[in-house]
């Protein structure tokens, strides 16, 4: 290039700078309204409007999935009649993919979009509308404009009839309860909403206010629940030092039979059975239920796989790190309820006996690692088939067992200095506080390192990575417990199947007795060696290990006759037990692990 002289090499600098200015487009303005004309045919009618644009195209999108919830759900499916407006008049819109819409914008400052979804799926993860209430699942409901996730959105509520609340974590506009607004669509997406006349109670843990949102009724007491919600909460809180919430939000939809959990960053969904906070054994699940979806405002909200944000709402977000976020997750709700003495040792160890025995009485956990189950979680976890109790494992329940064993490998490793408690806190303050980003598989393991004052290279190559048997009783015997199999002097003949109560084979359980000889889900079993089948149970424990019988399916409508040779059954039913004479370290490691 030419060299310039310099005063026109100064005018054109300015020149520049002064076309760039005035040229600089305004961040765009986004708002939402939202209504209910037709809440009893399970429809919201939501009008978006962009103004402040500068481009001759604006592409609107529909996430593809919810955080927290590993699956591609294609909630663009529930979109209908979407139209585009500007000053009147209409605008080209046009869909160019499975969940993006192209507006002409050439020439306009602002532009309105209108469209329907259908809502009738009443879940933590998706929307749900009818005359009673609206639940908003927000990735199911706001397009984005392409390229703007960072901007700042209102939300507009107008509600159905005598809807008169508003449940959510988003901010209020100038108080007003039907006007609420969002800093970015990550936190929009965050941000379930609940509307109609729930309802609501709420209390204050150090700082934090917490409202609960309660929607479809049920015998719950209020006054017990916020007692022990709080006891969870301040647990919880102590593990990391903090609470980072001003205000917290749990939305709980009581249903004839319900359950599961989403978490968010300053709220939660839950399901409840709505007859049953009476229930001891149903009100302590519903305590593991707090307790495990607020757990995760630390970790996987704030402590997260490195892949888990910024979110791509378009595709998967792989991660082999699920057995933490989830796993440590599922056990932390269990050892919470310990340490908030909402539940005693027994329970606490029955807890984690159920996980144990739910992974070592599943074929796929020699089939699948740990890490792989994370991974897969997007293919395999959420689309399970007949066949996935032979060929995979859940990171919620062996991630549970890999953070017990964790647990007290730290406590002995450091001589009772430090637990798994110190490698979350430690974890939370390193990467979220103060690096500002999500963790690696690498580091993570080298924080449980840090505390252990050991390699864990074996323990990941083994339990993590790889499909070696776990050494319980190793790990148990530093706080003086053994692990023991209740059935291992049985010997009781199995076909190897799992059936319904019309003794229809729904699985097929890998290299047993039906396995082997060629049993096939969906099989009606009718006969047992040509005698009619009333109870499949009795008339295979009539029988012995080694026998070989003569089954009689109905396939398709077709009888067969098919051989079969029994083999043992060897499902495991563990229990955690004391060891005698167990050692000063050892009861104080057992001190350490249970805050006893």
């Amino acid at each position: 290039m030419k060299k310039m002289k310099l005063p026109a090499l100064v005018y054109l600098i300015l020149l520049f700078m002064t076309t760039t200015i005035a040229g600089a487009a305004a961040p765009a303005k986004i708002s939402y309204t939202v209504s209910f004309p037709e809440a009893q045919a399970h429809y919201v009618e939501v009008e978006m409007n962009v103004s402040g644009l500068a481009q001759p195209s604006l592409e609107v999108k529909m996430p593809v999935w919810a955080p927290g919830s590993y699956l591609v759900r294609e909630f663009a499916k529930n979109i209908e009649s979407l139209s585009a407006t500007a000053n009147g008049k209409a605008v080209a819109a046009t869909k160019i993919n499975k969940n993006t819409w192209k507006i002409n914008t050439a020439g306009l400052n602002s532009v309105t979009v209108k469209y329907k979804v259908y809502a009738f799926e009443l879940s933590v993860r998706t929307s749900f509308i009818d005359v009673s209430h609206a639940f908003l699942s927000t990735t199911g409901i706001f397009l984005f404009p392409k390229g703007m996730l960072n901007q700042p959105s209102t939300i507009a509520i107008k509600p159905y009839k005598d809807w008169n609340k508003v449940s959510t974590s988003l901010e209020m506009v100038k108080g007003d309860v039907f006007t609420r607004t969002a800093p970015n669509y990550d936190i929009l997406y965050d941000s379930p909403l609940e509307i109609g006349t729930q309802d609501i109670f709420d209390f204050d843990v150090a700082g934090t206010h917490y409202e609960v949102a309660m929607y479809g009724g049920g015998n719950y007491d209020k006054e017990r629940l916020k007692v022990d919600m709080a006891k969870i909460i301040s647990a919880e809180s102590a593990v990391y030092g903090e609470n980072p919430n001003k205000h917290y939000t749990f939305i709980v939809h009581n249903k004839q039979r319900n359950g599961g959990g989403l978490e968010h960053l300053s709220s939660t969904v839950l399901g409840a059975s709505r007859d049953s906070y009476d229930k001891p054994g149903a009100y302590h699940g519903f305590l593991g239920l707090v307790a495990h979806e607020h757990f995760h405002l630390w970790n996987v909200k704030r402590l997260r796989p490195i892949a888990l944000g910024p979110f791509d709402y378009d595709n998967e977000n792989y991660t082999t790190n699920l057995w933490i976020a989830e796993g440590f997750t599922a056990y932390y709700q269990n050892i919470i309820l310990r340490y908030a003495g909402l539940s005693n040792t027994e329970i606490f160890l029955t807890d984690m006996v159920g996980d144990i025995n739910t992974v070592e009485n599943q074929p796929g956990t020699k089939v699948q690692p740990l890490s792989e189950s994370s991974f897969d979680a997007w293919i395999k976890g959420y689309r399970p088939n007949e066949n996935s109790y032979n060929t995979g494992i859940s990171y919620y329940d062996k991630g549970a067992v890999i953070a017990m064993l964790l647990d007290l490998e730290i406590i002995n490793s450091s001589n009772n200095k430090y637990s798994l408690n110190d490698v979350m806190k430690y974890m939370y303050d390193t990467y979220y506080k103060g690096l500002k980003r999500g963790y690696t598989d690498a580091e993570f393991k080298a924080g449980f390192e840090k505390f252990a004052g050991k390699k864990l290279t074996d323990f990941y190559a083994k339990y993590i990575n790889g499909l070696d048997a776990i050494d319980y009783n190793k790990y148990l015997g530093y706080a003086g417990y053994k692990l023991n199999d209740e059935l291992a002097s049985t010997n009781e003949p199995t076909l190897g199947v799992f059936t319904n109560t019309r003794n229809i084979i729904t699985t097929v359980l890998r290299n047993g007795a039906g396995w082997v000889d060629g049993l096939n889900v969906g099989d009606v079993i009718t006969h047992i060696d040509d005698t009619p089948v009333t109870d499949l149970a009795a008339a295979i424990k009539s029988k012995k290990v080694g026998d070989k019988i003569v089954v009689t399916v109905s396939r398709d409508g077709q009888a067969y006759k098919i051989p079969v040779t029994l083999k043992r059954n060897d499902t495991v039913k563990y229990s955690i037990t004391e060891l005698p004479n167990a050692t000063p370290q050892q009861l104080a490691v057992r001190k350490k692990w249970l805050q006893l």
